[in-house]
């Protein structure tokens, strides 16, 4: 498996700028999530998949029930921010191999079989759904067959 750059993941979650300090480890990022990640990380990885705001809030209301985001203030639960953090992990990896963002982008919402036909944004909702688009992607960086 790859394991991605907790840097890169900070990038897509929104930077230091948002998250209030840089995440230069693991377990830098992990303590953030346990602390709760701030609503924008939600919004900025809805930003990085899809340009269209009904689609962004789509994505993120499936994270976060629309009625609990308006009511939060600042920061999202632990476990909103774990979802988050994994959809932010997920994007970052088919970043990481497409080195293309549309190509990434096209992947992330495109039904794939190998995880039931499911996109792998969708699958990324759950965490083995994430592991399951995250083994997809580490074969074709390997080029292993499905």
């Amino acid at each position: 498996m790859i394991l991605m750059e907790p840097h890169h993941i900070q990038e897509i979650l929104g930077g230091p700028r948002v998250l209030g300090k840089p995440v230069r480890s693991l377990l830098e990022l992990n303590d953030a999530v346990e602390r709760g990640l701030p609503k924008a990380t939600l919004r900025n990885v809805a930003r990085r998949v899809f340009s269209d705001a009904a689609e962004q809030r789509v994505l993120m209301h499936r994270v976060v029930p629309e009625a609990t985001y308006k009511r939060r203030r600042d920061l999202l639960s632990p476990a909103e921010s774990g979802r988050t953090e994994r959809l932010a992990r997920v994007v970052a990896m088919a970043e990481d191999v497409w080195h293309d963002r549309d190509r990434a982008r096209h992947f992330l919402t495109t039904p794939h079989p190998e995880i039931g036909g499911k996109t792998p944004l969708d699958a990324a909702l759950t965490e083995l759904g994430a592991r399951q688009a995250e083994e997809v992607m580490a074969r074709i960086v390997y080029g292993l067959p499905a």
